[in-house]
């Protein structure tokens, strides 16, 4: 399988999960009667009742009306908070694969075209081969340096919010700000889902434009996930995603004015002691449309080049041998 798709299908995979799980929690928990058995059971013993708890002591320290959204709200940003490190590392390697994608570009435009124009099934083979080498002998990688071990790490916190709210009478009856947080918000889902849109708009402003389409699709799955996740569970889960997008705001203002000026200096100042590799040129790829002789690799090139020159030396040579005898 090609590697582009690997980011694609993991996130798909891991909102699929999700969405079965949350529903297998709202069919039993119909009545509020918490599963004791099967895999909802061991599920709400290790996740939901732990939250549950942790919920509870937070707002009985609060107090107040609103005293068991403001528990989820702080732990949410408690949660966010620890994984910050994380994602700034998750962000820093990507902001960095971007950077010296800038490099590869021409080469990846003359790719592209020569695509468009390949009819032959083995001259696309050959193209995609190239790109292969251009990302490859460049030390880039095709996933773009992006990971899903941040998301990973907030299902269990995801589902155990969930069930926590779902089981608890105290804590599904109360309300925020009066919606009740046992049941969906459209209002909490639609400010979340725009904090997440930010987010992704302000991310594509460090991006290269020639990049920023290629990007768009991965961008608006957060938001769209956002939304529908809040629309099929409770106001305290649309509470957790809105606190997590107040989060990466802030941690998205660090990386578009801190971190990525600091690393575009770094890959300029690496670039200009290690230059790109030169992996593709358009005789190459020239050659490969036109099914002839002409090389498909730079060394190959190169060799080919090589002995043109030669030969056209030998005969200049013999030209002036043959003049000389005339004379």
């Amino acid at each position: 399988m090609n590697k582009k798709y690997v980011k694609y299908l993991s996130v798909l995979s891991l909102f699929l999960v999700l969405t079965l799980v949350l529903t297998g929690c709202a069919q039993g928990s119909a009545n509020l009667h918490a599963p004791t058995s099967g895999p909802y059971g061991f599920i709400y013993k290790w996740l939901g009742v732990p939250f549950q708890n942790l919920i509870l002591k937070t707002a009985q320290t609060i107090g107040g009306k609103n005293a068991y959204a403001w528990g989820i709200v702080i732990i949410s940003f408690v949660v966010r908070l620890i994984l910050v490190p994380l994602s700034l590392n998750q962000q820093y390697k990507s902001t960095r694969q971007q950077e010296k994608m800038r490099a590869v570009q021409p080469q990846l435009k003359l790719i592209q075209v020569a695509q468009k124009k390949a009819k032959d099934p083995a001259a696309q083979q050959k193209i995609s081969a190239l790109m292969m080498d251009v990302y490859k002998k460049n030390n880039l990688s095709l996933t773009g340096g992006l990971g899903c071990l941040p998301l990973l790490l907030q299902m269990p916190i995801l589902i155990g919010i969930y069930q926590a709210v779902q089981y608890s009478k105290e804590i599904g009856a109360s309300t925020f700000l009066s919606i009740p947080l046992g049941k969906p918000s459209v209002v909490i889902a639609i400010i979340a889902t725009l904090f997440y849109l930010l987010q992704g708009w302000m991310s594509l402003q460090i991006v290269a434009p020639e990049q920023r389409k290629q990007m768009q699709t991965m961008i608006m799955m957060s938001p769209l996930m956002t939304f529908f996740i809040s629309m099929i569970s409770t106001a305290a889960l649309a509470l957790y995603f809105l606190a997590g997008g107040i989060v990466i705001v802030i941690q998205q203002l660090i990386t578009n004015y801190i971190v990525t000026p600091k690393i575009r200096k770094q890959t300029d100042a690496e670039l200009a002691k290690n230059p790109v590799k030169t992996v593709v040129t358009q005789e190459m790829l020239d050659g490969i449309l036109n099914g002839g002789s002409t090389p498909t690799t730079p060394e190959g090139y190169a060799k080919q080049t090589e002995e043109k020159e030669f030969h056209k030396n030998i005969r200049e040579l013999n030209k002036g041998k043959q003049n000389r005898n005339k004379k």
